[in-house]
């Protein structure tokens, strides 16, 4: 059960963009909690948690793949521990194939195909970090989308 109020705060964001669809609301959340959490200078759970939540509301693809790049920063600081003193059931393994599929995803939009390529290998890299769970079915599922979106036109 997920502790921290921080992150508890931002569950209440994802809940307003994905289960509301109110993503414009889900936004201004989000950019409070940066503020209050310090930007980039906060610690390292609340700012992958969050600048991986604030991509999924941006309008704009360059502005997505900077705050999914901000995720993966922060998560690389990530110990497990952390994790779990805020409640977090995932161990910080289990966040980078979602990290990486969702800047695979960006650069595909981007037209990067090279770059889209390199984080899908990432998170395929990674997967075995997630259990067979709802969560680990959706990433697995968009990785096998995606792996079909980047496969090269058949000859």
């Amino acid at each position: 059960m997920i502790t921290d109020p921080t992150i508890t705060r931002i569950g209440q964001g994802v809940e307003l963009h994905h289960h509301q669809g109110r993503r414009d609301a889900a936004r201004d959340l989000f950019t409070q909690i940066w503020a209050d959490i310090g930007g980039e200078q906060g610690d390292p759970l609340h700012v992958c948690v969050l600048a991986h939540a604030m991509a999924d509301v941006q309008d704009d693809v360059h502005e997505e793949l900077g705050w999914d790049l901000r995720a993966l920063a922060a998560a690389d600081q990530l110990t497990d521990e952390r994790t779990a003193d805020a409640g977090v059931v995932i161990p910080v393994a289990g966040l980078y194939p979602s990290l990486h599929l969702n800047l695979a995803e960006c650069y595909r939009k981007l037209d990067d195909l090279d770059r889209a390529r390199e984080h899908l290998t990432q998170a395929q890299a990674t997967i075995g970090a997630l259990g067979d769970d709802d969560y680990g079915r959706l990433i697995k599922g968009g990785l096998e989308r995606l792996t079909e979106q980047l496969a090269p036109p058949s000859p």
